[in-house]
């Protein structure tokens, strides 16, 4: 039966061979362009997004107001009947 004292050394053991295979892996740092980490390019961003919603949607409102303009007097046949001063049969 092992004692409580080798048990503890193998799982230290075990521990340090687990961490020196581990150590070849590159760890990159993008803490500067992680939107949880910097919230000041987070904040960047999203105020130019909502600039360039705001942007499209007001030129996307004066499209459709171009498109929908008013094309002038039309010439409309009024009857007689309905006019100011009434002409009847």
């Amino acid at each position: 039966m092992a004692s409580k004292n080798d048990i503890s050394n193998q799982s230290v053991i075990f521990a340090l061979a687990n961490t020196e295979n581990m150590e070849h892996e590159e760890v990159l740092d993008n803490k500067g362009k992680d939107i949880a980490h910097s919230w000041v390019s987070t904040s960047r961003f999203l105020f130019y997004a909502q600039v360039a919603v705001f942007v499209a949607l007001i030129i996307g409102g004066c499209y459709t107001f171009y498109q929908h303009r008013y094309m002038g007097k039309p010439t409309v046949e009024v009857p007689a009947n309905t006019h100011y001063n009434p002409q009847y049969k």
